[in-house]
């Protein structure tokens, strides 16, 4: 029997200024005691919507606008918020996304555990803290971190701490939204870790929400995938990878690259999800379908049974069930993307290059006080490596392995302790980073920019796009009136945000994360740079939109005669991107050389473990169906 059962679920957000939305839209699924099912879907695609709506926890201007939640024969949709306390971290709980928010930032870590604790169970005193004891003890944290402040812990931390507390009275369902986000990929196997064996030990059902294909394609059993706002396949995982039946599922899976393969093609959905402001007739991915017929223009497709599997798509349904005088497709899904093919020999060749950057036994020592002692942190020690153009060179590590530090003093943002930092321009000009005056470094500056991680802070809200990318051409290039203006829809063009007059004259706020990132590029590229620093310029997109990106930034190598530093803790990505891989670990270099040797044949043992982190749901279709 179902422990969780979801029948005709709507959401609908009502603002008083704006078009109403109806961001859940007639969804239907079941979850069994003691199973692992995962949601995936694009941004926007309403994952943390539906989240909130079976923890009613959708505040005002949404409310639940039909449908039930049928939890162990209870209806949640119906309850008053007083029926719904006996539940919520009792019989169902919640890791929330963000662990750098979910924590109270002025109580003691054991004394948020005390109240859930005492709210649904009778112990008291001393028994509270061992059994928080015992929770810190399953999720790997010392017992020294009972009595710490939230502000106290690292992120890996915090998450980990959120699921302890999750647990706390050992619930019958957790739901985890997006829960390790933002942590690098040795804290999230950990993590994940922690919560399969957990999960296989107490047979608590779980709904994974997370845009992290591969994650969730490795732990769950079943997989619902979800757009605008709807179920429009439910399959079981390993099956999912093998046969996808809905065009939009294969092109979620043609963006996770296999980490095994000797080439590595990912694919990317075109086009944008629907504005569900609007009244839309018929399928709402036709618009983006590369298999639609005419009758997925008119008529919306049911989610109905095939093969095994649930899918809404008129196509897999014609082609399980044929109909006299209706003529189906071939299923091919065709989508844009590239194909990464790059081997040992042409990265070799592009490495051949003379190196226009070169760091040479570089280091740099922090002083941090506490109290009236104190201390020094090398976060980079003894670092030498060299960039060339036409190269992408990725500098690999965990979060506080200085992959940050460095590429601040390369930018010449900051000043290393020790060690030289040589740049020969184009023209043949050698420039000393580390000597260059305050004068000088808005030259340097000129030839070296930025990528940043986060594409949502790295606008200035307030102003047009135009005037962002207008910015560096006047203060860099000396470009003013029609040649300023006809530069900016170039950059627009080049990074194909098109046509580029309708963007001109947007702001940030009224594009996506990957168009935000796209200008992002398009302004670092505005002063005709010999070097970008891409600082996990995509550890903040959802799938789909990162292998966009990716994209981007490969064809600029192969169209440009620049050089790409990308810093990521993400060696998957950086295997389909790079050259040569840089590993860095606490501050030292462990190991360096061509990227698929390094994938293939890692020789330490650090590189081994960010390896061994990569989730590969892969594994799975090596078992029998």
């Amino acid at each position: 029997m179902a422990l969780l059962e979801v029948k005709n679920l709507g959401v609908r957000y009502e603002p008083r200024l704006h078009k109403p939305v109806q961001a859940v839209d007639d969804v239907s699924f079941e979850i069994a005691e003691g199973e692992f099912v995962g949601l995936i879907g694009e941004s926007g695609s309403g994952k943390s919507t539906l989240a909130n709506a079976l923890l009613r926890l959708v505040e005002r201007p949404g409310r639940i606008s039909g449908g039930s939640i049928v939890f162990d024969g209870n209806d949640l949709a119906t309850m008053t918020q007083d029926e719904l306390r006996p539940y919520r971290w009792r019989d169902i709980s919640t890791v929330f996304q963000s662990s750098m928010n979910a924590l109270n930032p002025v109580v003691r870590v054991v004394d948020q555990f005390r109240d859930a604790i005492e709210l649904h169970s009778d112990l008291r005193g001393d028994a509270v803290v061992d059994r928080v004891r015992q929770l810190f003890g399953m999720v790997m944290i010392e017992e020294k971190f009972l009595t710490a402040y939230p502000h106290e812990l690292s992120g890996g931390m915090k998450q980990r701490i959120n699921l302890a507390l999750a647990l706390v009275n050992k619930p019958r369902f957790v739901l985890l939204d997006e829960p390790t986000t933002g942590l690098d990929v040795v804290v999230q196997r950990s993590i994940l870790e922690a919560v399969r064996t957990l999960q296989a030990e107490q047979k608590f059902a779980v709904l994974f929400i997370s845009h992290d294909m591969g994650t969730v394609l490795d732990l769950s059993d079943r997989i619902l995938v979800m757009y605008a706002g709807r179920i429009v396949e439910e399959h079981d995982s390993a099956d999912l990878m093998r046969n996808p039946l809905h065009p939009y599922s294969k092109g979620l899976l043609g963006s996770y690259g296999d980490p095994r393969a000797q080439t590595v093609r990912i694919t990317y959905v075109p086009g944008r999800p629907p504005d569900l402001t609007r009244e839309h007739a018929g399928c709402l991915f036709a618009p983006r379908c590369p298999e639609r017929i005419d009758r997925c223009l008119s008529v919306e497709p049911e989610l109905l049974a095939v093969d095994g599997a649930r899918v809404a798509c008129h196509v897999a349904q014609l082609q399980a069930e044929p109909e006299d005088g209706v003529e189906v497709p071939a299923r091919s899904a065709k989508f844009a993307g590239p194909e990464f093919v790059k081997s040992d020999d042409e990265s070799k060749e592009a490495l051949s290059q003379h190196a226009f950057l070169t760091l040479s036994d570089v280091s740099k020592t922090y002083r941090t006080r506490n109290g009236f002692t104190f201390s020094d942190f090398t976060a980079v020690d003894d670092v030498a490596f060299e960039l060339r153009r036409g190269a992408v060179t990725a500098l690999v590590g965990q979060s506080g392995s200085g992959k940050s530090t460095l590429a601040k003093l390369i930018t010449g943002v900051e000043k290393p302790t020790a060690g030289t930092i040589m740049f020969h321009t184009r023209e043949g000009r050698a420039i000393d980073v580390v000597g260059l005056r305050p004068g000088q470094l808005r030259d340097y500056r000129s030839k070296v920019q930025m990528v940043f991680q986060d594409p949502y802070s790295s606008l200035n809200p307030t102003k047009t796009l135009g005037y962002i990318l207008s910015r560096p051409l006047r203060n860099f290039l000396g470009l003013s009136g029609e040649a300023l203006k006809q530069r900016v829809e170039e950059l627009l063009e080049k990074v194909a945000l098109t046509p580029a007059s309708r963007y001109r004259n947007r702001y940030a706020y009224e594009l996506s994360g990957g168009q935000r990132q796209r200008v992002v590029i398009a302004r670092a590229l505005a002063s005709n740079p010999e070097l970008i620093v891409a600082d996990e310029p995509i550890s903040s997109l959802d799938v789909s939109i990162r292998a966009e990106i990716l994209e981007l930034l490969h064809d600029l190598v192969q169209e440009s005669d620049v050089g790409i530093l990308y810093i990521t803790h993400d060696l998957l990505s950086a295997r389909m991107l790079a050259d040569e891989i840089i590993v860095l670990s606490q501050g030292r270099v462990v190991e360096q050389g061509r990227a698929l040797t390094v994938i293939r044949d890692p020789s330490d043992d650090y590189t081994r473990k960010l390896l061994d982190a990569i989730p590969n749901p892969f594994d799975k279709l090596d078992r029998p169906a």
